[in-house]
């Protein structure tokens, strides 16, 4: 979804960083062969990805929700040469796409693949994480939230995909959407949460930066 008229939305895209050739090769590859491909980052949110990561130069990053592999891959671009990329995702069947991709990149050793629900993999990862990047199932967000803090450090930062949620969050919920319920009370508490500190970007489909106190 964009939030700016398209003209400019495309001058955004031409005057930022090309999208790297094999993030090309997976993209194609998603929309011919895999459901639901917007479900994909994408050239724009893919180097927005990618810069903030290279910002903080990440030991251990933590992905909830791996879909193709795209995200991963901008999150791997600015992990440090002994850290890992751990990401979790509950759809076998991508496994192996995933895994193609990542071993072409240069990162495929420090990327380690979790299959399963996030909500009962993420107690089991004796990490302390300095990213997170939250783009699963939107019901569980709060949950996800709950789990990962206590594997948070100060300065640590999670990022949160789809919080503006096609911009149902400024219309009235009815009562069997319970992503959009959910969505809205995330962006209450990580807003509110007395250990972050949020600003919410209107990039794409909305992306919130938090980070720990």
């Amino acid at each position: 979804m964009h939030f700016i008229p398209d003209e400019l939305d495309d001058y955004v895209v031409a005057h930022s960083q090309k999208e790297p050739e094999l993030l090309e090769q997976l993209s194609r590859e998603t929309w011919q062969k895999v459901l639901a491909p917007r479900m994909l980052s994408g050239h724009f949110q893919g180097r927005v990805l990618s810069m903030i990561s290279k910002l903080i130069n990440p030991k251990n990053i933590l992905e909830i929700g791996t879909y193709t592999g795209y995200s991963a891959l901008c999150l791997a671009e600015g992990m440090q040469k002994t850290g890992q990329l751990h990401t979790i995702d509950t759809n076998e069947e991508l496994y192996d796409l995933q895994r193609k991709y990542f071993n072409k990149s240069d990162y495929g050793k420090q990327i380690v693949q979790h299959i399963g629900k996030a909500s009962e993999v993420i107690p089991t990862l004796d990490f302390t994480f300095d990213l997170v990047f939250i783009d699963a199932d939107k019901q569980n967000y709060p949950k996800y939230l709950e789990l990962i803090l206590p594997k948070l450090k100060n300065g640590s930062v999670i990022l949160s995909d789809n919080v503006l949620w096609s911009g149902k969050v400024l219309k009235p919920i009815t009562k069997d959407d319970q992503d959009t319920k959910a969505i809205v009370l995330y962006n209450k508490l990580i807003n509110e949460h007395p250990k972050l500190e949020t600003v919410l970007l209107p990039v794409r489909d909305g992306l919130t930066i938090s980070r720990v106190r």
